[in-house]
């Protein structure tokens, strides 16, 4: 008799299909999915009607990364039991991964908040796809109702962050729904960036250095045919990267979809085109003064645009969403008693929002100060207000592991106090020396912060890890599909076999109603039952029932079986929920 990889028994017949979906479950949990996915499937191969084996079969294979394997697993658990909400679960955690699958996962979500509108799952599933597809408003009311549903679910906590924070997933410019693979849509976004980034350095550094040998080499009309000639050169770098592109028909959505790749490819033409018409300018052998303006301006274009453009960036980024309020919800999580990996996004995710946070009061102070050196020192008295929705979030969160982000805030709440005490000191009778040593202190503590923020990220950069920057934020992606499947005992199933009546409760307009049934109870534990016609509309409208019996040969003996009925040709399929049984008369327990 051997034994497998973990040490146990390794014989099949010396266990259930339920025990190997137990042992799988635990192997998931322990971080073994190959070592789960050959219990899976002994389970499986013990009952090819067990629902629960399938799941966990997909689950494992998603673990390892085969999106494509997992799919089959999970529709045909879906087969087995289509009641089932963990199913519907599973596969569309599986169908939102697969190129042209994303609607088909959308549906599967809603199946299974309308199959157990008391779980939070489904709620936090609906919430994902539509976090996923830039549905901001849509994942917040998503995952509200999941934590009105169970306040301590740390996935819906730390996803409403990012959902608070407006997040971007990775693939910002691709549409989960369409039915391109994501990665013909990344091939032609880095087509762009790539053509976008070359265009414009080029360009620029060919302006310097054609003003730099007019000026000081007195290399004009060479320096102006040299520019001419990158004008050429741009054209087969262009048609090159445009090749690669491919999937042309999607490139105006993909831009709408990443406003940010748009506003990189326009400032590519702007530049291309600036650039074209300042050599002109500088090529007509007498050019009137009017134009004088007009030929720096187009080469300020050229050579200032990109930084431009990433400091515009730079502070939109900071000052999109509502950080505040999303480490307020982020920072729940570790009162909550998460799982590992959740309790590691969350606090990634934590340091992140106070980075953001800080480059936001950063960017405040900064025209506070500036304009009261300008108009009113008395004015910086109001930079003590500023740091303190920063501060306050950092007491809240109280991050660790990033010294950086401590020295930061440190050096932010230095300088709003420097530069308020320079402010306040004709009030305050300090001599004029040491109220200039005190904006020197605000000015330089300011700039001192931008130093460490620029050594930060320059060392996730080197190192690879996770920077102060939006694109380091992480969505909380839990497993789902893994719960057991409620087992259908000897006594439950001698019931239903030996009842000489069944009752089926349902809802509809009206309120409850009751039906006399005919039920059976087939070898993957799903009850068939026959009813009457008229009940079954009602039954598509809410498929939440429950079947009642009681056994002939134990008369005190009675069973409940609540569950989700779906039509199957003339039958209703039920799959069980929740199982009560009991004795008359008697308290009832649920098993």
């Amino acid at each position: 008799m051997g034994t497998d990889a973990s040490g146990t028994n390794g014989n099949i017949s010396d266990r259930s299909s339920r025990e190997w979906c137990d042992e799988a479950l635990n192997r998931l949990n322990a971080g073994r999915p190959e070592s789960a996915l050959d219990a899976a499937r002994h389970a499986a191969d013990l009952d090819p009607g067990a629902e629960w084996a399938y799941r966990l079969i997909s689950l494992a294979h998603e673990r390892l990364g085969r999106d494509a394997d997992a799919a089959p697993a999970a529709e045909r658990a879906v087969r087995l039991a289509g009641g089932s909400w963990p199913a519907r679960l599973r596969l569309a955690s599986v169908l939102r991964r697969l190129p042209g699958r994303w609607r088909d996962a959308v549906e599967q979500a809603a199946l299974a908040a309308r199959f157990a509108p008391e779980e939070p799952g489904p709620e936090v599933a609906l919430g994902d796809l539509a976090l996923l597809r830039g549905d901001h408003a849509g994942a917040e009311r998503a995952y509200r109702a999941a934590l009105a549903l169970h306040p301590g679910h740390p996935q819906a906590r730390v996803n409403l962050g990012l959902s608070l924070l407006r997040w971007e997933p990775p693939r910002p410019h691709h549409d989960p729904a369409w039915p391109v693979d994501p990665r013909q849509t990344g091939r032609a976004r880095r087509a762009l960036e790539v053509w976008s980034r070359q265009v414009r350095l080029l360009t620029a550094v060919a302006t310097l250095a054609i003003v730099g040998a007019a000026l000081f080499l007195d290399w004009g009309a060479q320096a102006q045919l040299s520019g001419f000639a990158l004008l050429v050169l741009l054209v087969p770098l262009t048609v090159r990267q445009a090749r690669r592109v491919g999937v042309w028909s999607y490139v105006p959505a993909m831009l709408g979809r990443d406003p940010w790749l748009g506003a990189a490819a326009g400032s590519a033409a702007v530049s291309a085109a600036a650039f074209a018409a300042w050599l002109l300018l500088g090529a007509m052998p007498s050019v009137p003064p009017v134009f004088d303006p007009i030929w720096a301006g187009l080469a300020g274009i050229v050579v200032l645009g990109w930084p431009a453009l990433a400091a515009v960036r730079a502070l939109a980024e900071a000052w999109r969403g509502r950080p505040l309020k999303a480490l307020a919800e982020i920072g729940r999580v570790r009162t909550d008693t998460p799982p590992a990996q959740a309790e590691r996004v969350a606090r990634r995710d934590a340091v992140v929002t106070l980075w953001v946070v800080l480059a936001r009061t950063w960017s405040v102070l900064v025209p506070l100060v500036g304009g009261a050196l300008a108009v009113e020192p008395g004015a910086a008295v109001a930079a003590l207000a500023v740091p303190y929705p920063m501060v306050r979030g950092y007491l809240r969160v109280r991050p660790r592991g990033d010294r950086w982000l401590a020295v930061a805030t440190a050096l932010v709440v230095l300088s709003a106090l420097a530069c308020a005490l320079g402010g306040l000191s004709p009030a305050l009778g300090l001599q004029e020396d040491r109220a200039a040593w005190a904006w020197r202190a605000g000015l330089g503590a300011m700039g001192a912060a931008v130093a460490v923020f620029a050594v930060r990220a320059a060392r996730a950069w080197w190192r690879g890890g996770p920077g102060p920057w939006r694109s380091s934020l992480l969505m909380c992606d839990l497993p789902v599909g893994a719960e057991p499947s409620v087992a259908l005992d000897p006594e439950v199933r001698q019931t239903f076999s030996y009842a000489r009546s069944v009752v089926l409760s349902y809802g509809d307009s009206l309120g409850p109603r009751v039906a006399g049934a005919v039920a059976s109870v087939t070898s993957s534990g799903e009850l068939r039952v026959i009813m009457e016609s008229e009940a079954w509309e009602a039954v598509e409208e809410d498929p939440r029932v429950a079947v009642f019996a009681a056994d002939p040969l134990q008369r005190r003996f009675w069973v409940e079986v609540r569950g989700i009925a779906l039509a199957d040709a003339d039958v209703l399929r039920v799959t069980p929920k929740q199982v009560l049984v009991g004795e008359f008369p008697g308290r009832h327990q649920r098993r």
